[in-house]
């Protein structure tokens, strides 16, 4: 079983029976290693409807005849494309053949722009993933709230992947505040240095979870974890 960052905030799961993808932005992503025509999995999980989160989501799904999963309007916006699609809200949880999946609070905004205009599509959300015996925690993207610590009361999280890129969400000096309110056995660091506004760094962040006496990953897009 391994989780693999590609990038941004797109991150790949094997469990060796079933695959996932999270948020996944590959095309037109100038750090991703990977390219959305070679991605194949059985689900696309979806935070929010933001460009950079669901960028490949319809070539993905569509390719290898996946289901999407998201919050209710965002699966809506994708079944009128054609595709599968399991609708979902705040604090619903589902189990799907390769473990149980829950929506979670996230602040932040949720649309895309067709023809000019902003289209609505629900809220932003996090999601809690459980494994058999691992819980993943993607928190997509988010400001601090304070929730974040019930999140990380309610499941012990053993990866936890928050954002720290700042201008869109949360900075390092909030990101930490949240590892240290979700107590995940590794933290790794997302949506970041994709463009000049989010630009952070990674490493030194993983040293900030150090010092706080929490285990921090900085994965470059490529790079794994083990999660067996």
């Amino acid at each position: 079983m391994k989780l693999t960052f590609l990038g941004h905030s797109t991150v790949y799961v094997d469990t060796g029976e079933y695959k996932f993808i999270i948020d996944p932005f590959l095309t037109g992503n100038p750090l991703a290693t990977a390219s959305a025509e070679d991605i194949e999995v059985d689900y696309v999980l979806l935070t929010h409807g933001h460009s950079d989160h669901i960028g490949d989501a319809e070539l993905i799904a569509r390719r290898n005849k996946a289901t999407i999963v998201g919050i209710v309007e965002l699966a809506n916006y994708f079944e009128h494309l054609g595709l599968d699609t399991i609708g979902m809200n705040l604090g619903g949880s589902f189990r799907l053949p390769f473990g149980t999946i829950k929506f979670t609070p996230a602040l932040h905004s949720s649309s895309i722009t067709k023809d000019g205009v902003n289209l609505y599509l629900g809220v932003a959300a996090g999601i809690i993933i459980q494994l058999d015996q691992i819980t993943l925690y993607h928190a997509g993207d988010t400001a601090l709230f304070s929730d974040l610590k019930l999140i990380g009361e309610q499941h012990p999280i053993d990866v936890a992947m928050i954002p720290i890129g700042n201008y869109f969400t949360m900075g390092p000096d909030d990101a930490l505040l949240a590892a240290q309110w979700l107590q995940a056995k590794i933290t790794v660091p997302v949506h970041y240095n994709t463009f000049p506004p989010i630009e952070q760094n990674g490493d030194e962040f993983v040293n900030r979870l150090k010092q706080a006496g929490l285990t921090g990953q900085a994965l470059k897009p490529g790079e794994s974890i083990d999660l067996t």
